[in-house]
């Protein structure tokens, strides 16, 4: 009788296992996706280790605490120009930036980002270094700042990248898988009837998803507005066309990308290895300048890099869509040739 209930149970075990393997999208969420993220953001943070912490020197005397510094090899030290500091500081390409005084006898004063806890930690190592080099003389009593100014804190940063990551999941999955879902359901064969074209359907489907991120936008806006007080500084209209152009470019590639599945497994898993590496390589939670150089020039290339670019250069600099040519004309270019190359392989069936 034990033995009757044993193999039965195995050869379900078994089948359930084999099911499970001939799955790629689960595989991939299982074994792959994991590895990706590990891989890419240990890229990202290599240089965030115990021994190296990043640091920005400002000011009258920044050669000064640069030499002080120097003689400790955890520190990374830079000497931005100007006013970069502020930016690089919220983009966490630096962990604390150090702003020294006309008085070679005044302390500096320390800029720290609270809401990073690498940057507070930062903070304690430079002043223990500092103090160290006092030679017995009387201790300094060290400033503290925090940018709390419009344009300057990390939800500045952080809601241009968001609403890019919006534009991008709403022209994947909000034109991938509605098509491909119509083609599992028969709904596109039925189209095959009628005298309708191709390039008209295809055409239809963009402008009705971009009619609907316009309204995610504004939701978007107002709510970071009267929630967190985030200000667009740039031209309204501007900031406006660089959200259509990218909403466009991810439409198309979201056609492209539906125009031959034929599963929703399929569409699933081909969206989700196309969108995994922006999500993290693009800069939406974090400057994607954290890469290694020799990633930068595909990273720059890649569309949802080019729309928070353009998004943060309109929002947090005042940048109008001239100055930014460069990544718009990356969007509109990824946007025009996946839109003509899904018009020619699209599939009704």
């Amino acid at each position: 009788m034990s033995e009757r209930r044993y193999f039965p149970l195995w050869s379900l075990v078994l089948c359930r296992l084999r099911l499970f393997y001939r799955q790629p999208a689960a595989v991939f969420w299982t074994y792959g996706f994991p590895l990706l993220m590990v891989t890419a953001l240990g890229l990202a943070f290599r240089e965030q280790t115990k021994e190296t912490i990043l640091v920005d020197v400002v000011g009258p005397q920044a050669a000064s605490v640069e030499a002080q510094l120097a003689r400790f090899p955890q520190f990374r030290v830079q000497a931005p120009e100007a006013q970069a500091w502020k930016k690089r500081l919220q983009a966490g390409k630096t962990d604390l930036v150090v702003e020294t005084s006309q008085s070679p006898s005044a302390p500096p004063r320390f800029w720290v980002e609270p809401h990073r806890a690498e940057s507070l930690l930062a903070r304690q190592a430079v002043e223990n270094a500092l103090l160290r080099s006092t030679n017995g003389a009387a201790l300094p009593q060290f400033a503290e700042s925090h940018l709390e100014e419009i344009g300057s804190r990390y939800i500045d940063f952080l809601l241009p990248g968001m609403i890019g990551m919006n534009l991008m999941g709403g022209g994947l999955w909000g034109i991938g898988f509605v098509l491909v879902d119509m083609r599992v359901r028969k709904l596109l064969k039925r189209f095959l009837a009628t005298p309708m074209r191709r390039s008209h359907f295809l055409l239809s489907v963009m402008l009705s998803r971009l009619l609907f991120a316009v309204f995610d936008m504004c939701f978007l806006l107002a709510f970071g507005y009267f929630v967190f007080g985030v200000q667009c500084r740039g031209n309204g209209a501007e900031l406006g066309l660089a959200m259509l152009i990218g909403g466009a470019s991810f439409a198309g590639i979201g056609l492209l990308v539906a125009s031959r599945a034929q599963t929703i497994e399929s569409i699933s898993g081909m969206m989700n290895l196309i969108m995994l590496p922006m999500w993290i390589a693009s800069g939406v939670f974090f400057s994607s300048e954290r890469f290694p150089a020799f990633m930068q020039p595909v990273i720059q290339a890649l569309p949802l890099t080019c729309l928070t670019n353009a998004l943060r250069g309109v929002m947090l600099e005042g940048d109008s869509v001239l100055t930014l040519w460069r990544p718009l004309s990356i969007l509109i270019a990824w946007g025009s040739v996946t839109f003509v190359i899904a018009l020619r392989i699209f599939r009704w069936k």
